[in-house]
């Protein structure tokens, strides 16, 4: 047997993603909308990367010829391949005549899931609308067993089978079973589920006559010789590119990745904490049923409207050891007493061991509702009746067909009382029950080997799929709490995997996860910590009456934004861009290179690329657009009118080398430069559109009031990827740091070299600033759940001769307060960016309204200020202070901030673009 040569999975490429992304950037290729046919006639609304799979699709079925027959979709577990191929029945009936289906898989679970999904309008899974509606004719949906020979009008065929069943019809001659010649009557577009298990002889074995990829085959070949071909479509979250067999069968086929670390970076999904625990199984299933039903009340308190029903799996590794271990937890519910329960709970925190994040969350909820604990145990015992456990294995170990069945499948339904489910590994795969909360490993016979620790890992992610929950009758079908500083998203969004606390083992299963790319960590014990205001601050005068500046805002109402200019952007026909400059802010002037450059005019540019470039930026899309630029009355409007884009109206002007010639000029660099001059514009459209404005009058807060203790929790990952990069935040102490007012700092590695550079100044301030110097940290998480943080904002405030006013507001995260003998207050606002590039420049406006403050301090009014007050701004730290950012801090304090720094000049953004090192993650 020859071994499969390792492939570099970043090497790889796939011929039809690169041509579908390729035709997608030239200039005038056909754009094509997703059809309403389809949008109109599907349950869920398609989210952005389904349409990218199914524009990729049709693009190999109308531009390349000949057109594939066999494609491969490789998406994640739980992102919705299910209604791809919903839409892709649609697209198929419709665009290209095809009537019969075939939707094939190896196990019976899968089937009968997707029969709901695809077949049973009464199933509260079903995918298609009610009544299908196509050009005015209504659409029927048939299953059948075999495709009529005589076929009805407006009828899609669907023949949902089993991988095993196609293959022994074709192989074994049988009756009222479709053999080969049925599938070379009319084309059939095969559906093929789960698809990586239909690769027998790229497995390196022997390839087999009647293997079931060879029986996929034949279906698929079965016309060959017609003009209309038989289609394969596969679809699968594993597969195994790594394997150079795997990569050279399907590297032609590919069509559209999307991989699960993408999908849970996305929001998509819950996230992923292991809880590694000493405990035996049957502490564990304790400890989950606690677990679970605290995140019911802690969901009742969230006003979640929608019934929260959290379930809990328990994993074994054979059908035997499930079902013991179900008669186990039935015995545990029945003999549970308010004492037993208590009693378990007081020893469970003093186990060392236990160090979970969560069950330490619910252990304290029950301790603090002791005195509840005989109800609490009363309702455990309803909600955890044996009638409400499922046991989903025959003796053959396979999922149950009927009855339970459709149970497992409506776990989410209010009608459906069953909080737990005993299962083996069959569950892997065609299981997507959303509420599934909690899984737990059974110890007992249970393997640590490579092979069963991906089977949990493949597990994890099909129970990571994301639960659209309702919090005041608003539903959300991504993640809301990522930056919240409470427990809600640990208890609403997030599965716990329950599992053994042994060093190999955990080692093995973490290399799983990470072979998935499936970001996770262990739910170790991670409490806010409480940031305390210095007590030696708290008794200076600052702090007692001192105040923070902010200036105040007033409602825009929204017939306000009539013109693009109210946006921020420039009302203009000439637009003079930059060839060489990659995307800024519009309201930043373009910096000279040192070579000699010209300006030339760009006589081929006309409305088309204007047209061509909002095609390809989904925020143009009228429906979204309307709801940022409300005046409009339709796209052409927005396009055409002349308080708008006025398209006809634009010349284009772009600043080139001096040898460089308009025929040099392509015209997809044209439409480049109309791209990215139109992103500048959504930036600017998103945020310019608030419904509030600052004000030139500026309000003192009282510190005190403002400045005070908080918690806040430091993000911990073990399994990072492309796509989960943290922040890189720590606690460090700050009691050798005078001038800071905290005991500690939660900050990332900029925002403390920041505090650091500053500290190395306070004796030059000092001399300035005897009274009072000290460095305040603005962390939004101080008032996040109060109207307090929406004062604690600075909004632009300056009428802008050219760009008019940035409606929005910010808080800086710095303030660098000074105060002198002669009751001289002055108060800086300091921000650290961290990011590069694109996000870079896009939050720039942020700099001028700190710069617009410093150099027009004369235009600011302070109503309640008894003394001498300046508010100044900085130029936005970066890494090493690659702008010169505490120079501008020493020549100001050293001014009493009356210098000008509009004469100043400013690094051009691309050097600091250059400068700024992406590991530092501020916002």
């Amino acid at each position: 047997m020859i071994k499969s040569k390792k492939k570099d999975i970043q090497a790889l490429k796939f011929p039809l993603i690169e041509q579908a992304e390729h035709a997608e950037k030239d200039l005038f290729q056909e754009t094509w909308e997703i059809s309403e046919y389809i949008t109109n006639n599907l349950a869920h609304t398609l989210r952005p990367y389904q349409n990218k799979a199914l524009s990729n699709y049709r693009y190999t079925q109308t531009q390349i010829k000949p057109n594939p027959q066999h494609v491969l979709f490789n998406m994640a577990t739980g992102s919705g391949k299910t209604d791809l191929m919903a839409a892709l029945i649609l697209y198929l009936y419709q665009d290209k005549g095809y009537t019969n289906f075939l939707f094939t898989v190896n196990t019976n679970s899968v089937l009968m899931k997707t029969m709901d999904n695809l077949i049973n309008s009464d199933s509260e899974k079903y995918l298609f609308t009610n009544r299908i509606e196509i050009d005015g004719q209504w659409i029927t949906i048939q299953k059948v067993d075999r495709y009529p020979r005589v076929k009805q009008a407006n009828t899609i065929y669907l023949k949902l089978s089993t991988v095993q069943t196609v293959s022994s019809d074709l192989f074994t001659i049988k009756e009222n079973t479709m053999g080969f010649t049925d599938y070379e009557k009319d084309p059939v577009a095969i559906l093929a589920d789960e698809a990586h298990h239909y690769s027998a002889n790229t497995k390196s074995e022997k390839e087999a006559e009647h293997t079931w990829e060879s029986a996929i085959n034949k279906v698929l070949n079965a016309r060959n010789n017609e003009e209309q071909k038989n289609l394969l479509l596969e679809f699968t979250a594993t597969v195994d590119f790594d394997k150079a067999t795997i990569y050279d069968k399907y590297r032609d086929k590919v069509v559209y990745r999307y991989p699960l670390s993408r999908f849970m970076y996305d929001g998509y999904s819950k996230q992923v904490k292991r809880i590694e625990t000493s405990a035996s199984d049957e502490e564990k299933m304790l400890n989950v049923v606690l677990l679970s039903q605290f995140r019911k009340y802690r969901a009742k308190s969230e006003n979640v409207t929608s019934t929260f029903k959290p379930i809990i799996m328990f994993k074994s590794a054979k059908v035997a050891v499930s079902k013991k271990a179900n008669i186990k937890f039935n015995e545990i519910i029945a003999k549970l007493t308010a004492k037993d329960l208590l009693v378990f709970i007081e020893r469970q925190q003093l186990m060392d061991s236990n160090d979970n994040a969560a069950l330490e969350i619910a252990y304290n909820y029950y301790l603090k509702n002791k005195d509840d604990l005989g109800k609490i145990v009363r309702e455990i015992k309803y909600d955890f009746d044996p009638k409400n456990v499922l046991n989903a294995n025959d003796a053959s170990g396979n999922m149950l067909e009927k009855g339970q069945y459709e149970a497992l499948n409506t776990l989410e339904n209010p009608n459906n009382f069953y909080r737990v489910v005993f299962a083996v590994a069959k569950l892997t795969e065609g299981w997507d029950v959303l509420n599934l909360y909690d899984i737990v490993r059974i110890s007992e016979e249970a393997a640590t080997n490579k092979n069963a620790t991906m089977g949990e890992a493949q597990l994890i992610g099909r129970g990571a799929r994301y639960y659209p929950f309702e919090i005041d009758g608003k539903k959300s079908y991504q993640r809301r709490f990522d930056e919240d500083p409470s427990n809600r998203q640990l208890i609403l969004e997030t599965l716990h995997y329950h599992t053994m606390n042994e060093p190999q083992y955990l080692k093995q299963l973490v290399g799983s996860l990470k072979q998935m790319d499936l970001p996770t960590g262990k739910d170790s014990k991670n409490p806010p910590i409480e940031i305390k205001v210095k007590p030696e601050f708290k008794r200076t005068d600052v702090f007692q009456y001192g105040k923070i500046y902010y200036n105040k805002s007033v409602d825009v109402p929204s017939s306000y934004f009539d013109s693009i200019q109210k946006y921020g952007i420039e009302r203009k026909v000439d637009i003079q861009r930059d060839l060489n400059y990659g995307s800024r802010e519009v309201n930043y002037q373009a910096y000279a290179a040192n070579i000699d450059t010209k300006t030339i005019s760009v006589s081929k540019f006309d409305d088309r690329y204007v047209k061509k470039a909002i095609q390809k930026l989904n925020f143009y899309e009228f429906s979204n657009l309307k709801k940022f630029v409300p005046c409009i009355k339709s796209m052409h409007d927005f396009i055409y009118g002349a308080n708008w884009l006025n398209a006809k109206k634009l010349k284009l002007f772009l600043t080139v080398p001096i040898g460089y010639r308009e025929v040099n000029l392509t015209a997809n660099e044209v439409l480049k430069v109309v791209v990215d001059l139109l992103k500048e514009y959504q930036v600017k459209i998103q945020s310019g559109y608030v419904k509030q404005r600052g004000t030139n009058k500026f309000i003192g807060y009282p510190i005190k009031k403002y400045l005070s203790d908080y918690n806040k929790r430091v993000p911990e990952y073990d399994t990072q990827t492309v796509f989960e990069k943290t922040q890189d935040i720590k606690v460090y102490e700050m009691k050798d740091y005078p001038f800071y007012v905290y005991e500690k700092a939660i900050v990332n590695r900029l925002e403390y070299q920041l505090i650091e550079r500053i500290k190395g100044h306070i004796s030059e301030l000092k001399e300035k600033y005897g009274k009072a110097v000290y460095l305040f940290r603005m962390d939004e998480t101080m008032h996040r759940e109060s109207a307090k943080s929406d004062k604690l904002k600075l909004h632009q405030f300056q009428e802008h001769p050219k760009y008019g006013v940035h409606l929005t507001g910010f808080q800086p995260d710095f303030i660098l307060f000074l105060e002198n003998t002669e009751n001289f207050y002055f108060q800086i606002f300091i921000e650290p960016k961290g990011m590069s590039g694109e996000r870079f420049e896009q939050e720039l406006w942020k700099e001028e309204l700190l710069l617009y403050m410093t150099n027009h301090h004369g235009k600011m009014e302070f109503s309640d200020c008894e003394s001498n007050v300046q508010i100044s701004g900085l130029k936005f730290y970066t890494n090493g202070d690659g702008r010169g950012t505490i120079e501008q801090l020493k020549e100001l304090a050293k001014s009493d901030g009356s210098i000008d720094y509009t004469k100043q000049k400013t690094q051009p953004m691309s050097m600091v673009a250059e400068k700024n090192d992406t590991k530092f993650q501020s916002d």
